[in-house]
């Protein structure tokens, strides 16, 4: 497919609009947030079918709020515009957010969204992971009204959502951990315009040394979506978190992930990556708190 054969190109100025066009034209519309993937999923001929581009960037949705509660993110906030919020930038437990968004070039920080990147599924993108180890819910609109969604369940396969057909994005919902908690994210790329070739992020709770709670999430390419290690999980609760612990969490992730193969990596690669990252992670995470 290429970009200039587009059927239509619409800005509508409401959601419920939006919602008016997913569902007079299905599976031919793509809703446009920064576009930064665009491109990219054009030159590889991943639009099949795609002639209707929506784009939802007059509808606002780029606020970010700071609550008791958490962290509550517009869909078309920028990626630049996140990373200059006060609490990501300071805030241990808001670390791996703040890892991930060390990585892009400038370019796509001021162009891509957050929305956007939760909506492509591309499981080599790094907020994604990012976002899965801190936890929390997208907000997605429709003619029902507002749903929410776990990022535990929101990713389905490769490319591939659980977003309804009249259904899109209007906000992530990050959680606020616990007092005592910090997390950290680590990717591993070829270059700086790089897709993760591996990326891992990590979120603890300790308490008197012992940690209470864990999440470790994966992604760039170790399954077809990001995803989290109950394997490595189950292993640092209730645990002192000492060097030797971290080191079998690193290789517990092993156990729940099914590398792909491709030009840039094999499966044996990413899946000895995977331990080696999340060992480092959680290190980054200790010393956070600390």
């Amino acid at each position: 497919m290429s970009l200039t054969t587009l059927d239509n190109y619409f800005l509508p100025g409401s959601g419920s609009e939006v919602i008016e066009l997913l569902q007079e034209y299905g599976e031919r519309a793509m809703l446009v947030a920064g576009g930064s993937f665009v491109h990219g999923l054009a030159a590889r001929d991943l639009l099949p079918g795609i002639d209707v581009f929506i784009d939802i960037q007059k509808l606002g949705l780029a606020d970010v709020t700071v609550g008791s509660e958490g962290l509550q993110i517009g869909a078309m906030t920028r990626l630049a515009q996140l990373a200059k919020v006060p609490e990501v930038q300071d805030a241990p437990e808001w670390g791996a957010a703040k890892d991930a968004l060390r990585y892009p070039p400038v370019q796509i920080m001021n162009t891509a969204t957050v929305g956007g990147n939760i909506a492509a599924a591309c499981p080599y993108f790094d907020l994604p992971t990012a976002f899965l180890a801190i936890g929390g819910n997208v907000l997605a609109q429709s003619n029902a009204g507002t749903r929410e969604i776990s990022l535990d369940d929101f990713f389905t396969g490769l490319f591939e959502n659980s977003l309804g057909q009249d259904e899109f994005i209007t906000e992530l919902a990050l959680s606020r951990p616990v007092p005592g908690s910090a997390s950290a994210f680590i990717k591993l790329e070829t270059n700086a315009n790089d897709l993760a070739i591996v990326n891992a992020a990590v979120q603890i709770t300790v308490e008197s040394g012992i940690c209470q709670s864990a999440r470790v999430a994966l992604g760039g390419g170790v399954n077809e979506i990001p995803l989290r290690s109950a394997a490595a999980e189950k292993l640092l609760k209730g645990q002192s978190l000492t060097d030797a612990l971290l080191k079998e969490a690193g290789q517990a992730v092993q156990a729940d992930i099914s590398p792909m193969a491709d030009h840039r990596a094999s499966a044996e690669y990413r899946s000895a990556m995977a331990r080696v990252l999340t060992e480092r992670a959680l290190h980054r995470a200790i010393t956070r708190l600390n």
